[in-house]
């Protein structure tokens, strides 16, 4: 992609769009990032790269196209970087889980447009899309490694996994959204990490299961 700098006296980049699709991705996840999942129009996409009004809808039916289409990218790349962190189940499951939830706060953190593309600005994906295949692909990632933790129990002992993928997964979210993505912080400041607070809760999350393992769980707060 190609950039030449706005001569509006705006201050503001614009794309030269070799590739308009592309282009157009880049311009609302800029908006997204900038305003926030609800801060930019079709129109303001289209202004942004330096197109007429038109010209996106030759690529995205409408603005809520163009968002399953960032939310679906962003999918991909969130199931990567968990495949990444759990690395099959190394060095052990429990501690490999961990860092999938310390994972999922990086790519909140350094990814906030896609993330935000993904969980709060998307709307509800269809049965069999692209979209809804992706995300499932990062649950079944958890999925995997609930199993991993439950293979040592007894059958008739076993949480389903798929209960245990979710409750994993909204305890990363409920961190990401609550001390990454807000931008106001709470009333009065942790002694924790987000990721040390995120990995004490996986911890006596799965310890209340009986799995046991994992390191100390950090101070009170």
């Amino acid at each position: 992609m190609i950039w030449y700098k706005d001569s509006s006296g705006t201050g503001r980049d614009r794309y030269h769009h070799g590739n308009l699709r592309e282009a157009l991705i880049a311009a609302a996840l800029d908006l997204i990032a900038e305003r926030g999942p609800a801060g930019f129009t079709f129109a303001e996409v289209a202004r942004l790269v330096g197109v007429s009004p038109a010209a996106p809808y030759r690529h995205f039916r409408d603005r809520n196209a163009l968002l399953v289409e960032m939310a679906t990218r962003g999918f991909q790349q969130f199931e990567a970087e968990l495949v990444r962190a759990w690395d099959d189940g190394r060095p052990e499951p429990l501690r490999a889980l961990v860092n999938c939830g310390r994972a999922y706060l990086v790519f909140a953190r350094q990814q906030p447009a896609y993330y935000s593309a993904m969980f709060a600005a998307c709307p509800q994906p269809e049965t069999e899309s692209e979209l809804a295949r992706t995300s499932e692909g990062a649950l079944a990632l958890l999925r995997l490694a609930a199993e991993a933790l439950c293979a040592n129990q007894a059958k008739n002992q076993r949480p389903p996994s798929r209960m245990v993928a979710l409750h994993i997964w909204s305890l990363c979210h409920g961190v990401a959204s609550l001390f990454l993505n807000s931008g106001e912080g709470l009333p009065q400041p942790l002694s924790m990490t987000p990721e040390d607070l995120l990995e004490a809760g996986i911890l006596l999350y799965t310890r209340g299961l009986g799995f046991g393992g994992g390191e100390p769980i950090p101070p009170k707060l």
